[in-house]
């Protein structure tokens, strides 16, 4: 049976507690490397995600079903 993949709010808390852990300093040496390489891998899969959302969040769906870009405009104040 596989393991259903976490939800980003999950994966955020999880880097979260392995930050906390490795500022604490009290980890041994392997396990500080291991919680490391998991750290990386879960920052990289945020990023991805949150990648992905901006791409979606950055499209307007027009009225015929078609999808532009959405464009902020910058105000000059």
């Amino acid at each position: 049976m596989t393991k259903a993949k976490a939800s980003f709010e999950e994966q955020l808390k999880e880097l979260e507690e392995i930050v906390q852990k490795l500022e604490g300093g009290e980890v041994p040496l392997e396990e500080s490397l291991a919680l490391f390489q998991h750290g990386m891998a879960l920052s990289k899969e945020l990023s991805e995600t949150l990648g992905k959302a901006e791409k979606t969040l950055t499209k307007i769906i027009s009225e015929d079903g078609g999808s532009a870009d959405f464009e902020v405009a910058e105000s000059n104040d």
